[in-house]
């Protein structure tokens, strides 16, 4: 008999860009592809602010200074 062990975690290690997704990449081994399309500021800005990015909270959150723009990883995820 196996058993299964609950390790999710809502805290973000590292994010990555393509043209149409962004993935984030989380603690616990999962990675989460979201669409750049729910994002209107994220759609529209070049890749140089897209890479200008921060975590805020030890990984629950991103936050773009010059896009304004903040997510919370967990309502990502959800």
């Amino acid at each position: 008999m196996s058993t299964l062990i609950n390790l999710k975690s809502n805290q973000a290690v590292n994010l990555a860009f393509s043209n149409e997704k962004m993935t984030i990449f989380l603690e616990d081994g999962r990675e989460i592809g979201i669409p750049l399309e729910w994002f209107p500021r994220l759609r529209e800005a070049t890749k140089e602010q897209l890479e200008n990015w921060r975590f805020v909270g030890n990984g629950e959150g991103i936050h773009w200074e010059e896009l304004d723009q903040d997510l919370l990883v967990s309502e990502l995820i959800s």
